[in-house]
């Protein structure tokens, strides 16, 4: 299989593995400790990983310093979501903003070339992941600091999604790019973590270490194989590609967090698979 052929089988493996990982996040008792393990992860793997890679072009490394800074403040957000609200709910606001975001800006700002037909898969894929978001009702005021965390995640993730498609392509080393931002993320976050939390948080870390950095684990996993994508296909479709995710969370919300999964969610998943076949129409 070619590489651009393999673009959307890697980026649906990656959305399955984000879906998981996200679950584990929200099932965590203690939503700051989960992170952090995670983030453990993040800086065990890649620490590894970047002695076995090529050190990224010069021209990459403002481009990793900008995505530590994102990625770190998407966790932050998205945390913050995940305390707030129901994970059926939180994760498609979050997810759903960053599509037609990327769209925007890949073809206004860096100048890549959109197709009709793709541009209508990402519109399609971004409309039923705002109305999975919104299945249940406009939500009321009790609801709004949760939303707004969750809306701030998905700005978050167009930001470090159009800032990672353009700096890997600078790197000179896919994997190199991705090994080098884990490492400074996941230590970024950590210490942050610390500093805020000290001893408490230290003695939260040991109530469920496996699935926290299992967690991270899956999370690395998904990320590294969405940048390769991204380094062989457009940022858009790649963007909007990745958000099936949310369909998968749909289900494990209604199995493993007993939230309802009624006909406006499954309507919504059907116009999340028609766009993916949009999008899969315009690169053939």
């Amino acid at each position: 299989m070619q590489a651009g052929a393999a673009v959307p089988v890697v980026v649906l493996a990656a959305a399955v593995l984000h879906a998981v990982w996200n679950a584990l996040a929200h099932a965590m008792p203690h939503k700051l400790a989960g992170f952090t393990l995670i983030n453990l992860a993040f800086v065990g793997v890649s620490a590894v990983w970047v002695c076995f890679t090529p050190l990224p072009g010069s021209a990459a490394w403002p481009f990793i310093a900008a995505s530590t800074v994102l990625q770190t403040a998407y966790q932050a957000l998205l945390l913050q979501a995940y305390k707030l609200g129901d994970f059926g709910q939180m994760y498609p606001a979050a997810r759903g903003v960053a599509p037609m975001l990327v769209a925007v800006v890949s073809v206004s700002v860096l100048g890549q070339d959109l197709s009709a037909r793709a541009l209508t898969g990402v519109l399609v894929i971004s409309a039923g992941l705002v109305t999975l978001a919104l299945a249940d009702g406009l939500p009321d005021r009790t609801q709004l600091p949760a939303l707004m965390a969750a809306l701030g995640t998905g700005v978050m993730i167009a930001s470090y999604t159009v800032v990672d498609g353009t700096g890997v392509r600078r790197s000179d080393t896919v994997f190199g790019y991705i090994a080098w931002g884990f490492l400074l993320q996941g230590t970024l976050f950590c210490a942050g973590a610390f500093a805020l939390a000290g001893r408490g948080l230290r003695h939260r870390l040991r109530d469920a270490p496996m699935r926290g950095l299992t967690g991270g684990l899956l999370s690395l996993t998904a990320y590294a194989l969405v940048v390769w994508a991204q380094d062989h296909g457009d940022l858009a479709s790649v963007a909007a590609l990745r958000e099936t995710s949310i369909v998968i969370a749909a289900l494990l919300s209604a199995v493993f967090f007993h939230e309802r999964l009624g006909g406006r969610r499954l309507a919504a998943s059907a116009t999340v698979v028609v766009g993916i076949a949009l999008l899969q129409l315009a690169h053939t």
